[in-house]
């Protein structure tokens, strides 16, 4: 259960970093917010192509931003379906989209919730591959690997910081 409880709270840093990532594009103040308000429903559209050629750059950092989201979703909510388990991560990727777009911070964008979504599918994929591989040790695998995740996203935040004072 102690173990259960350090996923939560690698879930809650998760989230608070993942939304300086998406809603304040790791600014340290309003005046450094891009102040763009544009909204793409066409999955795949202008907004990934560049140069008349699909962009996979931003397809996959969307991707893999979501990763963790459902690995750790997925060690805290085991026992839910699948779709329980995948709600969040959709609703959670919706309301950036919408937060975005109502204080004018970014493009929201269909393709980018469909990538944030596959990432955390792909997310819940390696914790299942984890747990079948590990079945005793499964949580404090995820636990550490996170919490090394934690830490050096935590260094670079400091980083971030201290450069900018």
């Amino acid at each position: 259960m102690k173990s259960k409880n350090i996923t939560t709270g690698l879930l809650v840093f998760y989230l608070a970093a993942l939304s300086w990532i998406i809603i304040f594009k790791m600014a340290f103040s309003a005046e450094q917010l891009p102040h763009l308000r544009s909204v793409n429903l066409i999955p795949f559209g202008e907004s990934v192509i560049i140069n008349g050629k699909l962009h996979f750059g931003e397809l996959i950092q969307n991707l893999l931003a979501f990763v963790p989201y459902g690995v750790l979703l997925h060690t805290l909510w085991e026992d839910k379906s699948l779709f329980k388990q995948l709600l969040p991560i959709i609703c959670t990727s919706l309301i950036f989209e919408v937060i975005q777009y109502v204080f004018s911070v970014g493009a929201s964008d269909i393709t980018d919730v469909i990538m944030n979504s596959a990432g955390g599918i792909v997310g819940i994929g390696i914790a299942i591959v984890i747990a079948k591989l590990s079945k005793e040790h499964r949580v404090q695998i995820i636990n550490i690997v996170s919490l090394t995740g934690a830490v050096l996203l935590g260094g670079l935040i400091a980083m971030l910081i201290l450069a900018n004072l």
